[in-house]
């Protein structure tokens, strides 16, 4: 949805009092075959990265990492969603690869995911009302609820110690995920998008409804209230949520933040940082020291964390 920051999310009241939301969108067959094909195997020290794919239900395949710690557990485990920040060359599963062998001495296996606009073969719609968005959104909460089928049925996994962290169009994925899968003991959502309400109230979408249209963005966003955040984010409980905004954020503002996570359930923590969408090294600081806590890992040392690199913060995309 970050593709769609100029505005395409404004509607009357009275379009959304017609909303309605498909309890059977993100449901798949937990019985099928995952297909999993082996690619490759690095190593960082006694860390593995393993390379394959698995099958999506909604159709291809999904590319994936597997960090494996040495030992054989049972672990701790964390599926992990990149960023779609446009021209960046981490909007894809590299993006939290570091972090991920970081904790891997911890005791945490992680798995990382590919969004459907990450993989092989993706064309993109140039129309921003095609609802390719939406339909990217509800196959990636499928596919992640099959990573997590493929980690549960691993003997090194513990189940009961599974967390979510997604970035971006990965929070907003994992927003839909705290409220449809119970898992999951926690999550981390990093600079997701607003809940439909909060955008509604911006003039940035007014004008931008002026633009195209009322009855091309209002149908729209009929279908856009399935991935309205503020339908999942209050039953994500008795998982717990880590939110992390952006201060440098142009659109998502600290006040538009706040206001999409106060429609949590609890427990559930905020924070905010003086930095870019890309977040910073605090951010990370905080998301280790959360999931440890969260899934009672060993501590990681302060000096692995630091030396993960940030995350590169590009231009704003021309567009």
């Amino acid at each position: 949805m970050r593709g769609l920051l100029l505005g395409l999310f404004v509607v009357s009241f009275s379009v959304f009092a017609q909303r309605s939301i498909d309890s059977h969108a993100f449901d798949y067959d937990p019985k099928a075959p995952l297909d999993v094909q082996d690619v490759g195997v690095d190593f960082r020290g006694a860390v593995g990265i393993y390379d394959f794919s698995y099958a999506s239900p909604k159709g291809g395949r999904v590319p994936a990492y597997l960090v494996l710690p040495p030992g054989k557990g049972p672990f701790a485990a964390v599926i992990w969603g990149h960023w779609c920040w446009e021209n960046s060359e981490f909007r894809n599963r590299k993006e939290f690869l570091d972090e991920a062998v970081a904790l891997a001495p911890s005791g945490v296996v992680s798995l990382l995911l590919d969004f459907p606009s990450a993989r092989p073969g993706y064309v993109a719609d140039k129309d921003p009302l095609s609802g390719q968005e939406i339909d990217n959104l509800v196959q990636q909460v499928v596919d992640i609820r099959r990573a997590a089928d493929l980690l549960s049925a691993r003997p090194f996994v513990d189940p009961k110690r599974l967390a979510y962290v997604g970035h971006s169009c990965d929070a907003a994925a994992g927003s839909i995920v705290s409220g449809t899968d119970k898992r999951f003991r926690a999550f981390v959502l990093m600079a997701g998008d607003p809940a439909d309400e909060v955008l509604i109230k911006t003039p940035e979408f007014q004008e931008i409804r002026k633009q195209f249209g009322p009855e091309k963005v209002d149908a729209y966003m009929v279908r856009h209230s399935l991935v309205d955040p503020a339908h999942y984010l209050p039953h994500a409980a008795p998982a717990a949520l880590l939110f992390q905004f952006a201060a440098q954020e142009k659109f998502l503002t600290p006040e538009r933040a706040k206001a999409t996570a106060a429609l949590a359930s609890e427990p559930k923590t905020f924070k905010l940082y003086d930095a870019p969408h890309a977040l910073n090294a605090e951010a990370r600081r905080d998301r280790v020291a959360f999931l440890t806590e969260q899934l009672q890992l060993r501590a990681t040392p302060p000096e692995a964390v630091a030396r993960v690199p940030d995350l590169p913060q590009p231009p704003e995309p021309n567009r």
